[in-house]
C-alpha cells in the first residue's frame, strides 16, 4: 500500500509455507486478501511475493502468469517486490545453512532469479520500480580459506553480472526497471557495510564492470553506472543491527559510493544486555525458548571494550555469555516488530525506529517490507493469530511513518 514520500508498504509472504505455485496462491487468497481488509480496504495493496523456484517455474507455465495478473487486477492488488533468497523449502523442515544453497557461485541460482524477473516484469504496474532480495552471494563457511573465498566471489560477480545485463535488456525491452536487492546477513560472504562496499569496489565494480560493458558494448564508465542501477542493497534492518551498525551510519557510507538500497526489510532480532537485576543463568534460560532447529539464528557477543565475538548459532552463543567481559548479545531470531520487551530479553526495535526516523528526513528507498518469518516456531507464549499479527505490525509501521 503507498505510504508517505510515495513509497510502497507491505509485509512478504515467506512466512506463510507453500513450496507450489497452488500452495503459494492459496495461502495468498487466504491470508493477503483478508490482511488488505484489515489494514487497506479501499486502496491497492501491494502484496511482497516470495515464490521458491519450484513453484516460480509452475508459474511460467502455460497461461498461469496471465490468470494471476487478472487476479491481482480483481482483487486491487499489486506486486512490486520479490524475495528471491530462499530458493527452495522455507518451513516445516530444518533449513539452517540451506537457505543459501545454491549460492550465487551456481547456474542453478542465475536461473531461479531470472524466473523472478521474468514474472515480475508481466505483473508490475506501469511506471513502477521493482526489486527482487537476494542471497549475499554464499555461507560464509562454506568457503575455508581466503582463496577459496576470493573463487566464490569471482563466480558470484559473473553471475551477478549477467543478471544485471539481463535487466537491462529487459528495461530496454519492456520499459521495466527491475533492480536484484542483494541482502548482506549475519555468516553470508556479504554481512556487514565494509564487506558490502569492498565487494562492489574490489569486485562490481572493477571486475563486473569490465564483463558487463564487454557484454553490452559499452564504456566501462557506463557498465558502472548500470552495475550500480541493476545491482542494489536489502537493507535488513535486522542483519544491520546484529552487526551493531547504526542505520544513519550506514545508510551514508553506502550513499557516499552511489550504493542504492532498493528495499528495507524491516525485521527485529532478539537481544540482552548484562543487567545489574537479572543473572546471566536467566538470560540464558530465556534465550533457550528460542533456541529451535528450524533456522539460523546467529549470535553476535558484544564485549565490555566493543569488540564483538561472532557464533554460528544461539547455543554456542549462549555460552559465549559465560565470558566475564559479556555486554550484550544480538541474535538472529526475527521477532515481532511491535514489542520491545520479552520479559528478561528485549529487541532491536530501537534501530527499526532510528531507521524510519532517518528515512522520515531523507527516503533511501520506496519498497518498504515486514519480514517476521518465525511466527511458527516462537516460543508458545508468543504465539498468536497469523493475521491479527501481521495486520498489527503493518500498523505499528505505519504509526511511525
Amino acid at each position: 500500500m503507498k505510504t508517505i514520500h510515495q513509497a510502497h508498504l507491505t509485509y512478504c509472504t515467506n512466512i506463510h509455507p507453500g513450496e507450489n505455485w497452488a500452495a503459494v496462491f492459496k495461502s495468498l487468497e487466504t491470508y493477503a486478501l483478508a490482511i488488505k481488509r484489515d489494514i487497506a480496504p479501499t486502496e491497492q495493496f501491494g502484496i511482497g511475493l516470495r515464490l521458491s523456484d519450484t513453484a516460480a517455474k509452475e508459474l511460467l507455465e502455460g497461461n498461469a502468469l496471465q490468470v494471476f495478473k487478472e487476479w491481482l487486477e480483481k482483487e486491487n492488488c499489486y506486486i512490486f517486490t520479490m524475495n528471491g533468497f530462499p530458493f527452495g523449502d522455507f518451513h516445516d523442515v530444518v533449513i539452517k545453512d540451506k537457505v543459501h544453497y545454491p549460492d550465487w557461485t551456481t547456474p542453478e541460482r542465475f536461473q531461479y532469479t531470472k524466473n523472478l524477473i521474468d514474472i515480475l516484469s508481466e505483473l508490475l504496474p506501469a511506471g513502477l520500480s521493482g526489486g527482487i532480495s537476494t542471497s549475499p552471494l554464499s555461507y560464509k563457511y562454506w568457503h575455508k580459506d581466503e582463496a577459496a573465498t576470493h573463487k566464490a566471489k569471482l563466480s558470484s560477480t559473473r553471475h551477478y553480472i549477467q543478471i544485471a545485463a539481463y535487466l537491462q535488456q529487459t528495461e530496454q525491452e519492456k520499459g521495466t526497471f527491475i533492480h536484484i536487492d542483494i541482502e548482506p546477513e549475519p555468516d553470508g560472504l556479504l554481512e556487514n557495510t565494509e564487506e558490502v562496499l569492498a565487494f562492489y569496489q574490489d569486485y562490481l565494480l572493477t571486475i563486473g564492470a569490465a564483463q558487463l560493458a564487454e557484454a553490452l558494448s559499452c564504456s566501462v564508465e557506463q557498465a558502472k553506472e548500470y552495475v550500480l542501477r541493476y545491482l542494489q542493497i536489502c537493507y535488513d534492518v535486522c542483519h544491520f543491527a546484529l552487526a551493531f551498525e547504526a542505520p544513519r551510519d550506514t545508510i551514508k557510507r553506502l550513499n557516499d559510493q552511489g550504493i542504492q538500497v532498493g528495499k528495507i526489510q524491516i525485521s527485529a532480532a532478539l537481544k540482552c544486555k548484562r543487567s545489574t537485576t537479572i543473572s546471566i543463568e536467566e538470560q540464558q534460560q530465556a534465550l533457550t525458548e528460542f533456541d529451535e532447529p528450524t533456522y539460523l539464528h546467529q549470535a553476535v557477543l558484544q564485549l565490555e571494550d566493543g569488540s564483538l565475538r561472532k557464533f554460528p548459532d544461539l547455543k554456542e552463543g549462549m555460552e559465549g555469555m559465560k565470558d566475564p567481559a559479556f555486554a550484550e548479545l544480538r541474535t538472529h531470531f526475527h521477532v515481532p516488530v511491535f514489542l520491545a520487551d520479552y520479559g528478561h530479553l528485549s529487541s532491536t526495535q530501537d534501530a527499526i525506529e532510528a531507521a524510519l526516523e532517518l528515512w522520515k528526513e531523507s527516503p533511501y528507498s520506496t519498497h518498504l517490507e515486514v519480514e517476521t518469518y518465525t511466527w511458527g516456531v516462537l516460543p508458545a507464549a508468543l504465539q498468536a493469530d497469523l493475521q491479527q499479527s501481521i495486520v498489527r505490525e503493518l500498523s505499528w509501521i505505519k504509526a511511525q511513518l
